[in-house]
């Protein structure tokens, strides 16, 4: 049976997980980061996907995006994982799948829960123990929105925008990521998650019983 199209809204900010498989490592070494940074920014641009916060764990990956056309997010997530893929398979001599199925998506409809969203894809490296700051961890999205410096694949949002002028932003927003969090804002997060991908499930087998 054909999989079912995702929920895919042009102007929704989604929430996006892709995990390895079996949790194995989906990067090796810095050149696979790179790599696949210039992928999404390339297939960001193509697509019309601004991306407005990410970071690249060992084994994961978390985006923050919206997309300007119906199905432009899956499209540039398949595109994206195939190529990877291929540039992996081929660097490193190996065969086989690298993601863990279908990635998880979760559609952004409060704006002040899209900031937490923010947050929390920029805390992961020091919830991991990686870094103690997230400035310290290079392969996010934190140093650009939060410090300021430049990063060619973000585009920030509106809601992030709107929390001050443009050489105020990064340090109020970076106040906002180093305050203490309620310890249930991250489990609300995964919840909501978890939540969303039932949801759909339960959507797209309806779909397909009609069908």
């Amino acid at each position: 049976m054909p999989r079912q199209p995702r929920l895919d809204l042009p102007g929704i900010a989604q929430h996006i997980v892709q995990r390895g498989n079996d949790r194995q490592p989906c990067f090796f070494a810095d050149i696979d980061r790179m790599r696949y940074l210039q992928e999404l920014r390339e297939l960001s641009l193509k697509l019309s996907v601004a991306i407005h916060a990410y970071v690249l764990m060992t084994n994961h990956v978390h985006l923050l995006l919206t997309s300007q056309a119906t199905g432009a997010t899956s499209a540039l997530m398949q595109s994206l994982g195939r190529r990877y893929v291929r540039y992996i398979n081929d660097h490193y001599r190996r065969t086989g799948t690298l993601w863990e199925g279908r990635y998880k998506s979760c559609p952004m409809q409060d704006e002040t829960y899209l900031l937490r969203c923010y947050r929390y894809i920029e805390l992961n490296p020091v919830r991991a123990g990686m870094a103690a700051d997230p400035a310290d961890y290079r392969w996010s999205s934190h140093r650009c929105n939060g410090l300021g410096q430049a990063d060619a694949l973000v585009q920030p949002h509106p809601r992030y925008r709107a929390i001050a002028a443009d050489e105020l932003r990064p340090a109020i927003y970076r106040r906002f990521v180093l305050d203490a969090i309620d310890p249930g804002e991250t489990a609300a997060i995964h919840l909501n998650l978890q939540q969303h991908m039932r949801w759909a499930m339960t959507a797209s087998a309806r779909l397909s019983k009609r069908s």
